[in-house]
């Protein structure tokens, strides 16, 4: 499981990144996007077990 975790998590940050590049060349709504696919990965990983988020059930998408 942790090169699956490790993988949700490169992606995230390299969405992340993307974010600030098209937030730094004031392209909002690219930024915008990317921040969501960001999270989105990282929603993935907490609900599949992959990363602890301490049963945090309002920023993310927790499996019962």
């Amino acid at each position: 499981m942790r090169t699956a975790a490790d993988d949700f998590l490169s992606m995230a940050t390299a969405y992340f990144e993307d974010a600030e590049h098209f937030y730094e060349t004031g392209d909002l709504i690219n930024a915008f996007a990317c921040v969501n696919y960001s999270h989105g990965w990282l929603d993935a990983g907490a609900r599949l077990g992959l990363f602890d988020v301490d049963e945090d059930d309002q920023l993310f998408t927790l499996y019962e």
